[in-house]
Parts: structure tokens; sequence; C-alpha cells
């Protein structure tokens, strides 16, 4: 027995079932669209943005901009892809408010990275903003846009 086994192989029927062809497995489709945006963009805000920006998007006073309805986030998406891209070094007034803390440039992320966090936050934190596209990203990054 143990013979015919190294010869021919498993000869149980579990052995048997195994080996018959199975069909591939078909891979569910990413997904697309603004839901898809929203939980990329939440990801690379909670890498990256959070701990300056804090949770609910209200920053840390005097330090850190907040996010939270403020007319640079919900303003001028060029203004803010900018801000993302090549960061801030100097002192910024915002809604009234000065803000001394620097932020790096982000130049690392991909270009729907940049759209999917900048559309995050700008329809989080009671913001209601439209979208950021990759192709306004690219464009900007391209100096197309001023």
């Amino acid at each position: 027995m143990i013979v015919a086994v190294l010869l021919f192989g498993c000869i149980s029927p579990v052995c048997s079932q195994t080996a018959k062809k199975t069909a591939p497995v078909k891979r569910a489709a990413p997904a697309t669209g603004l839901p898809a945006m929203l939980r990329s963009g939440k990801l690379v805000y909670q890498k990256f943005c959070l701990s300056c920006h804090q949770v609910d998007g209200g920053g840390v006073p005097n330090l850190n901009p907040p996010i939270a309805g403020t007319s640079q986030v919900t303003g001028k998406k060029a203004a803010l892809i900018k801000i993302l891209l090549n960061g801030m070094q100097e002192r910024v007034e915002i809604d009234g408010e000065l803000y001394s803390n620097n932020m790096p440039p982000f130049k690392t992320l991909t270009d729907q990275q940049v759209a999917d966090v900048l559309t995050y936050i700008r329809k989080s934190f009671g913001n209601n903003a439209s979208t950021v596209t990759k192709t306004d990203v690219a464009q900007v990054r391209a100096g197309k846009v001023k």
C-alpha cells in the first residue's frame, strides 16, 4: 500500500477532490468614486495630518491651523494643493489667527493620494467643498495652474 501511494500519489477521496480543477476566484474590482476617495483620504489624513490638525480638524491654537471651516481649505483648490505639495515655512494668518508651526512638503504622495486626502478634508469636519481630482493635482504639480 505504501509503495502504491508513493508511486501513484494520494488515494483518499479528499486528495482526489482537491486534485480537481477549481474555477479561478474572481477578485472584486477596487472601489471607485467619492466613497473610495473618502476612505483612502481618511487613511492618508490619519497617517500624515492628524497629529498636527487633530482628530476633529481643529488644529492647535497659535501653532497648527484648523482645517475645519477655514477659507483656505474650502476655497481655491490650487492654493490648497500647493500648500500640501510644498509645505508652509512662514508664519501665516488664517481667518484672523496667526499660526507659526512649519508644515513639511508632501511631494512624495501620488497625485491620487493628494486628491484623496484633500477631498477628505474638504468634505469632512463640517466642510462641504468640491472634490479635488487627480488631474487637478497633476496640473498644479506641473505648474500649469497658478
